[in-house]
């Protein structure tokens, strides 16, 4: 009994070193997810984003509107959540809202995106401060 409580021990402090030493949202706590709705002229669009524990359903988000949700990334940095938009009876466009793997350096805590007037699609890299066009995945 006394081997198992010290070889736990040891399999803890393991784990709580190596999350210490990462930069990762593992360790510094939510992510938050934004997607705005910049569509102007009053359009609305709808939404629906989820990852592979979470649906967040079909939504309508009026103009100048946006969602937010948050969630804690997974231990093994696989965390994934997308999402399809429509908007005027438009083909849904599709986008990941959140890849551990590209987005833990770029939106680190917060991750913003904005569907714009022209109907592109802007992501907020809090690294550099600036909206970058971000292609949609059905649009390449």
């Amino acid at each position: 009994m006394r081997n198992m409580t010290r070889i736990t021990f040891v399999i803890l402090s393991v784990l709580l070193l190596a999350s210490l030493s990462s930069t990762s949202n593992f360790v510094l706590g939510k992510v938050h997810v934004r997607v705005m709705n910049r569509l102007g002229h009053g359009r609305s669009m709808q939404i629906h984003c989820q990852s592979q524990d979470d649906d967040l359903g079909c939504l309508t988000v009026p103009d100048g509107r946006e969602i937010e949700w948050k969630f804690y990334v997974n231990f093994w940095g696989t965390t994934l959540f997308y999402c399809a938009v429509q908007w005027n009876g438009s083909v849904w466009h599709h986008f990941d809202a959140y890849s551990y793997k590209r987005d833990d350096n770029r939106c680190e805590a917060r991750c913003n995106w904005m569907i714009s007037e022209d109907g592109r699609l802007f992501g907020f890299n809090q690294k550099h401060g600036t909206w970058d066009v971000v292609q949609f995945q059905d649009a390449q």
